[in-house]
């Protein structure tokens, strides 16, 4: 004797695997696997102007020194869980603000995938865990290219180690570069 389903209880089996297939394509973002996102920033320009007042007798009107963009420290991806390459440089601008440069950036898309700054060297950070007083500095803005995240006023830069990808949703870090002080 064979036994037939009942349509409650198949419109109820539907329900579930179609609320279960949209919770998994929310997490999980499959689409990102096919997916680049290009971006090409410049590196941020300030113009330090001079001071209004009138030279006084014996003053000259000479410019301002040009104080451009200066390297503090900077270092190479190496790979986490996905292929990663690229540069991160913190960079200090000439009116004394701070950005993590990111340069000819290659890795995947994902979901929830954020720029850090952390305590930890790149080979801990970028698979184990951002350390403690880690600093987010935003979304990846796109998986290639090149890419200016501000770092906040008044943060201690000597206490981190290494810029990282991290995937915020799933705890795991795509790629992690260990920034030293250039020669």
């Amino acid at each position: 004797m064979r036994r037939r389903i009942s349509r409650p209880v198949l419109a109820v089996a539907a329900l579930v695997f179609l609320l279960t297939a949209g919770a998994g394509l929310y997490v999980f973002e499959p689409w990102k696997a096919f997916t680049d996102t290009a971006v090409d920033e410049a590196l941020p320009t300030v113009v330090i102007s001079a001071p209004a007042a009138p030279p006084t007798a014996g003053s000259s009107s000479t410019p301002l020194p040009d104080r451009g963009p200066a390297d503090l420290r900077r270092g190479g991806f190496v790979s986490g869980e996905h292929a990663t390459t690229g540069d991160a440089r913190l960079i200090r601008l000439a009116d004394g603000s701070t950005v993590l440069r990111l340069e000819n950036l290659a890795t995947s898309e994902g979901p929830d995938v954020r720029v850090y700054l952390s305590t930890r060297p790149a080979a801990e950070s970028k698979l184990d865990s951002l350390g403690p007083d880690a600093v987010e500095l935003g979304s990846l803005k796109g998986n290639l290219g090149n890419q200016n995240y501000a770092v906040p006023a008044g943060t201690d830069l000597t206490s981190f180690r290494s810029a990282v990808i991290w995937c915020k949703r799933f705890s795991v870090g795509f790629g992690a570069a260990d920034l030293t002080t250039p020669a």
